[in-house]
């Protein structure tokens, strides 16, 4: 199989879905020692980020910095929850979403729900994926950890913080096992939670376990057969184990189902190209 062939599905589910859709020390302190040694911990996390933002100010355009200046002093001589998010939007539209996430936490702050840090905790996870500066990667994924953690101990129900909490350990690399974990006990107790089906599918693809993301993928569309994107990531699993017939068939399955024409076109069309080899 060539290279093009096995990326070319990948290159179909990127087009198709953009998956917006994964530190502790030994105790060894006093209670007191060891709570002094967290807050400056946190400190030295956000004043790292704010350098991050304070370095982007200074190459911004003389009236966009006015602007950027004027909308942050308002936003801190207002006593409104929502007083940030001018801030966050026009981080946004500089294509900035890791220092947006800062201030969606700023709202966050504020408003002191699980949902709100929830938010701000997926700001700061999906940022990642977009920023160009690997010095600032550890960063946002302890960032995204903070409010996570804070959404679960505002509220012990909120299985989507402690899923996304688990993928921050997996994926940030200090301790993935400890990651796996937490999402096996989720799992115990919410074993038809798609998100939590999903993190287990990508982590197995990741490491390239392709047995164990079909068979994730699989749960995933057992217990919701309408995320019929199921079907292109089983066709990426299939065609990297060589198996062009399971691959057809997945990616016939989607073609069935979508309703989007363009990407049911290139669907078929690379179905066409798997039948002549």
């Amino acid at each position: 199989m060539t290279t093009i062939s096995k990326t070319q599905i990948g290159l179909l589910i990127t087009a198709v879905v953009l998956f917006v859709l994964l530190f502790l020390a030994p105790k060894t302190h006093s209670g007191k020692l060891e709570t002094k040694v967290n807050e400056m911990a946190k400190t030295l996390e956000v004043a790292s980020l704010e350098t991050f933002i304070t370095m982007a100010t200074k190459s911004l355009k003389p009236e966009e910095k006015t602007t950027y200046d004027a909308l942050v002093n308002t936003a801190k001589n207002s006593k409104v929850d929502t007083a940030f998010v001018p801030v966050v939007q026009f981080w946004d539209k500089q294509k900035r979403p890791d220092f947006a996430a800062y201030f969606v936490e700023q709202i966050a702050e504020r408003s002191q729900t699980s949902l709100a840090y929830n938010k701000a905790g997926d700001r700061y996870y999906y940022s990642v994926r977009f920023t160009k500066d690997e010095n600032e990667i550890p960063t946002l994924y302890q960032s995204a950890m903070r409010c996570y953690q804070k959404a679960v101990d505002k509220d012990a129900k909120n299985v989507d913080a402690k899923i996304q909490l688990a993928a921050c350990f997996v994926e940030e690399g200090k301790d993935p096992m400890k990651g796996i974990g937490m999402l096996r006990e989720v799992e115990k107790t919410d074993s038809s939670n798609v998100k939590l089906q999903l993190t287990f599918a990508f982590f197995s693809v990741k490491s390239q376990q392709w047995d164990k993301a079909i068979k994730r993928f699989n749960k995933v569309l057992e217990i919701d057969p309408l995320y019929i994107e199921a079907y292109l990531h089983l066709a990426d699993a299939y065609e990297q184990q060589g198996q062009t017939n399971k691959t057809i068939e997945m990616l016939q399955k989607y073609a069935s189902l979508t309703e989007d024409a363009m990407a049911k076109q290139e669907v078929l069309k690379y179905i066409e190209q798997l039948k002549s080899k």
